[in-house]
C-alpha cells in the first residue's frame, strides 16, 4: 500500500562537513552485497574508523545519537557515484529524513524512491540546528512535509524541497511498488484482456 510521507518527528543527528561522497557514505567493498540487508551498520564505515583511530567518535557511533531518525547534514551531501547502496545505508542505519545545505543531484533522486524527504537549508540554520543537536542530543525536531518546516526548541525553520519530490512524499506517489500493489485489481482487469497473457 503506498504510503503517504507528510510527517517525521524524532531525534538527530549532526554529521559535519560539505562534500560527503557516496563513498564515505558506504565504502565500496559493500556494493557486493545481493540485497541492501545490514548495511545501516557499515554507514560511514571509513569515517568512523578513521576517527576512532584519532581517539574522536564519529556522530553514527555516538552513543548519544543512537536512535536518531533526521540526519543533518552539510553541502552536496551525497555527491561523487550515483550508488543506490547510499541512502540505503542511511536509511537502514534508521534515518527517515536529510536535512542539508544542498544535495547531489543523483542521491536526492535516490532518497525520494525510497521515501527519505531532504530538505535544504541555509548553512548558517544548518550549522544552528546541527550545533543546538550537539549540544542537547535528546532535542526532538518535527518536519512539516507539505509546508517544508522543521521545529525544534521553540523555533520554526523554513526549509524547501523541490515541488514535484515534495508532492510525490505527501501523496504516495513516491513508492512504485506499493502504487502498483494498490492497483493489483485494475492490473489484472486490464491484463485479461490482453490476448497474449492468460493467468
Amino acid at each position: 500500500m503506498a504510503q503517504n510521507i507528510t510527517a517525521i518527528a524524532g531525534r538527530g543527528v549532526p554529521v559535519r562537513g560539505n562534500d560527503i561522497d557516496t563513498d564515505r557514505i558506504i565504502p565500496a567493498r559493500f556494493l557486493r552485497c545481493v540485497t541492501f540487508d545490514g548495511l545501516g551498520e557499515h554507514a560511514f564505515e571509513d569515517d568512523r574508523l578513521q576517527l576512532k583511530e584519532q581517539g574522536k567518535t564519529h556522530a553514527f557511533d555516538d552513543a548519544r545519537f543512537q536512535g536518531a531518525k533526521i540526519l543533518v547534514a552539510g553541502a552536496n551531501f551525497g555527491c561523487g557515484s550515483s550508488r543506490e547502496h547510499a541512502p540505503q545505508a542511511i536509511m537502514r542505519w534508521g534515518v527517515e529524513a536529510i536535512i542539508g545545505v544542498s544535495f547531489a543531484e543523483i542521491f536526492f533522486g535516490n532518497n525520494v524512491a525510497l521515501g527519505v524527504p531532504c530538505l535544504t537549508a541555509s548553512a548558517a540554520e544548518v550549522e544552528a540546528l546541527q550545533s543546538a543537536i550537539e549540544a542537547d542530543p535528546s532535542l526532538e525536531m518535527s518536519i512539516d512535509v507539505a509546508a517544508a518546516t522543521v521545529s525544534y526548541a521553540g523555533t520554526t525553520l523554513q526549509a524547501a524541497i523541490p515541488d514535484g519530490p515534495q508532492r510525490m512524499w505527501t501523496t504516495g506517489q513516491w513508492d512504485a511498488t506499493g502504487q502498483l500493489l494498490d492497483g493489483a485489481s485494475e492490473v489484472k482487469k486490464v491484463a485479461a484482456s490482453l490476448p497474449y497473457i492468460s493467468w
